[in-house]
Parts: structure tokens; C-alpha cells; sequence
């Protein structure tokens, strides 16, 4: 049912034979491909990736991914350089639906201009043939959840306008006060 490709962290599902009994999918990254994520990712190293998924029907020819993504992955803190391990714990939940379908379509007014609800589900994405890599599906909600500016605790940036603001400055109203005295 699944291939596994091992040049990078892809794991083909072939959603033709889906019945409507789920299919449970547990993926987990080796180390040659938490190398390649770190490298894409921006990190520094990456201990673990898995995640456990559910594929099921939706609507008539649609899949739905749910479950949960896990990573534990080393960044370096914005304001010491120290490392900084994180664990990343998402759920996942996406619809997937063949290429062409209706229901991938955008939503557009009687103008013709796109119609978003931010608040609303998210558009399906549509599949080629008749697998979904789940893997770039884990990944894509991994990616989204790391932190862009890590900090270690405790560690904190001074800014130029901090420092200004604990020196000792004369009082604008000092002089008038000089003048005043006299």
C-alpha cells in the first residue's frame, strides 16, 4: 500500500483502495533524512521526526490526513548563539482531492475576485494519480511550527533604546531649574 523513498523524507500512500475502514500510516525519519530536514530547515540538528496518521475517505473521491507530527530539533538562541532544543507536537489535519476535482475549486464572487474566509476550512489540496506523500505532509506542519527566533530561557536582547533609557540622562527640565535658582 505505502512505498518508502529514501532520498528524502517522502512516504508515497496510494489512496486509490481506500475503503471506508481508516488506514493508520506511522512514519519515522532515519537519520540520513533528519540531516537532509535540518540542512532544508534551517536548524542546527534534529533529533527526532514521526507522527502517526489516519488516511480516510472524504466526500466521494477526497482523503483526509489527521493525526499528530513530532520532532525534537536544536536551533541556535537568537541572543546567545547557545543551543536551544525544542519539541514540536502538531496535529495534522488535511484534505486531499484528485487533480481537477470540484472541490479544490476557489470560492469567487459574482465579480470574479477570491473569496476568503480566514476563519473557514482550508481549500483541499489536490493529489497527482493516486498517492498523497504523507511525508511532505508531515514535514509542511513541522516547518510551520518552529520557532523562527529561539531564545534559551532566560536570555534577553537589549535593545539600543533600553540601554539609552537606564543611562543617566539630565533631565530636559534641569537647566530651567538652574535658572530658576538664580
Amino acid at each position: 500500500m505505502a512505498e518508502k523513498n529514501t532520498e528524502l523524507f517522502h512516504y508515497r500512500v496510494n489512496v486509490g483502495h481506500l475503503s471506508a475502514k481508516p488506514v493508520t500510516v506511522s512514519l519515522e525519519a532515519d537519520s540520513k533524512e533528519r540531516l537532509e530536514m535540518a540542512e532544508r530547515w534551517g536548524v542546527s540538528r534534529i533529533d527526532d521526526v514521526s507522527a502517526v496518521l489516519e488516511l480516510t475517505r472524504w466526500k466521494r473521491d477526497g482523503v483526509r490526513v489527521k493525526g499528530r507530527v513530532q520532532a525534537s530539533i536544536e536551533q541556535s538562541c537568537v541572543v546567545t548563539l547557545e543551543p536551544v532544543t525544542t519539541t514540536i507536537d502538531e496535529p495534522v489535519d488535511a484534505l486531499f482531492v484528485p487533480e481537477g476535482s470540484k472541490l479544490a475549486r476557489i470560492a469567487t464572487d459574482e465579480n470574479g475576485e477570491i473569496v476568503f474566509d480566514a476563519e473557514g476550512p482550508d481549500i483541499p489540496e489536490s493529489f497527482h494519480g493516486d498517492t498523497i506523500d504523507v511525508g511532505s505532509v508531515c514535514e509542511e506542519f513541522i516547518v510551520l511550527a518552529i520557532d523562527p527566533y529561539p531564545r534559551k530561557e532566560g536570555a534577553v536582547l537589549d535593545s539600543p533604546d533600553d540601554r539609552q533609557q537606564t543611562e543617566e540622562k539630565p533631565s530636559p527640565f534641569a537647566g530651567l531649574e538652574r535658572w530658576k535658582q538664580h
